[in-house]
């Protein structure tokens, strides 16, 4: 196993630099294969905690199912010097992360967010059907549900909703095979397989998957080649019985370019709408997003918020979290004479014509890195974190979708957006220099 490690090692080594491989790769060790698991030992929970926040876990899983093979998945397990803590249907329990951690991290590795979860979504009238079905797909009930197809307006809650999902099957059965994907990702992963002559592989991924979660599945229209590979996924899978959940903006009939046959496989299912939600509804959600953020949101606040922004969820969010860093930043408590400063209409037509590629331009400026590394693949602290804020940024700061400003930044995922700007979020609303410093780019660009 170690000359198999070594050779692992060496295939990450031309994936990263140099610093980067000695601080978080050479580290790693793998300690023990079992029932087609490869057990690798991490220094400790922060270490651990770093590999997934910055993409690293996933392009070791990689390479190791290179060398090992398709069928071989990686654990992650934290070092105890002592291969007896580890996993062994012949020993006693190993110490392993508590059942919350395990799935959460389980969760990343996969592509979903571990705070999208039933528990975190409010229901109202506006989309408690589609909640229901999701709950119902989710735990295994109703087998004719499938496909379940969600549609609904931009910002209303279908990712949540697909993440929901996917983690509570984690949560109750961490060993199956779920995938959450993007229309895009998948297109992009389909292109790299036509490239590299390895549509072998591709399929096997996708066929063999238990559940299959696709976000914006109408950006396969003009899309004629990977709409043919979606159908044969597609049918492999329901032939299976497998699970497939689907979000559009659009309902089935109105997405445009999409081939008849696979229009009426969306059809074939449940399909749930979400519509707009209202006022108490968005209050609602304003008050959960506090408590998990630990905002001190007064009930005032909350309304005035809630209806200012019509109907966006994350522009509502977006809105509590630029009045929460605002007042941490300035130490006041938020009211709605502060809320009113912070999201004057008059800031707001600065930002409109703000692009991403300016926004990219500031905070390249603002930290002393390079647009093209900014736009690249690097991962080192300072350029993932000026990547994370830059995403953050476009979100707040132009009208560009998630699939957009991924686009953008060096043609990163619609969930790699997402997390970054989540995790912006919090730094600003934790930590006041972080704050000052983001306010600090966007009060540079809206000069």
């Amino acid at each position: 196993m170690n000359a198999i490690w070594s050779e692992i090692l060496a295939d990450l080594q031309k994936e990263v630099n140099g610093q980067a491989f000695a601080t978080w790769i050479k580290p790693l060790d793998a300690v023990k294969v079992e029932n087609d698991v490869v057990f690798v030992s991490v220094p400790n929970k922060f270490f651990l905690g770093w590999l997934m926040e910055n993409g690293y876990a996933p392009m070791i899983e990689k390479a190791v199912s290179g060398r090992f093979g398709e069928g071989f998945r990686t654990e992650f397990v934290v070092s105890r010097r002592d291969a007896a803590h580890l996993p062994s249907s012949q020993s006693s329990s190993p110490e392993k992360p508590a059942p919350d951690t395990d799935w959460k991290e389980r969760s990343v590795r996969i592509g979903l967010n571990p705070r999208h979860t039933f528990e975190s979504f409010v229901v109202g009238p506006s989309n408690e059907f589609a909640h229901a079905a999701c709950k119902a797909v989710a735990g295994g009930l109703y087998h004719n549900y499938n496909p379940l197809f969600i549609y609904g307006g931009v910002g209303l809650g279908k990712t949540h909703l697909l993440n929901a999902i996917g983690n509570q099957k984690l949560m109750e059965n961490p060993q199956l095979k779920i995938c959450f994907v993007t229309s895009e990702s998948f297109t992009n992963e389909l292109i790299q397989a036509l490239t590299n002559d390895r549509m072998g592989e591709f399929r096997a991924k996708y066929r063999s998957m238990d559940v299959l979660l696709v976000d914006d599945i109408q950006f396969l229209r003009k899309k004629e080649r990977t709409q043919e590979e979606f159908f044969h996924t597609f049918n492999a899978l329901y032939e299976r019985q497998k699970s497939i959940v689907l979000s559009s903006d659009k309902f089935p009939k109105e997405i445009p370019e999409i081939e008849d046959r696979l229009r009426s496989r969306f059809e074939w299912g449940l399909i749930a709408d979400i519509q707009p939600p209202d006022t108490e509804t968005k209050v609602a959600i304003l008050h959960k997003k506090a408590a998990l953020e630990s905002i001190e949101l007064p009930g005032d606040v909350a309304m005035f918020l809630a209806t200012r922004i019509s109907s966006n969820i994350r522009e509502l969010e977006g809105s509590l979290t630029r009045v929460a860093a605002f007042s941490n930043l300035t130490h006041t408590k938020i009211t709605i004479e502060l809320a009113k400063r912070v999201l004057s209409s008059n800031h707001q037509n600065m930002e409109s014509n703000i692009s991403v590629d300016d926004i990219v331009k500031a905070v390249s400026s603002h930290y002393k890195v390079k647009i093209a590394d900014i736009k690249g693949k690097k991962r080192t602290r300072l350029i993932a974190w000026a990547r994370q804020v830059s995403m953050f940024l476009a979100r707040d700061m132009t009208d560009s979708s998630f699939p957009e400003i991924g686009m953008r930044i060096g043609g990163k995922d619609h969930s790699t957006v997402m997390y970054a700007c989540e995790k912006v979020g919090e730094y600003m609303n934790s930590d006041a220099d972080i704050a000052r410093q983001v306010n600090l780019i966007k009060s540079s660009l809206a000069k």
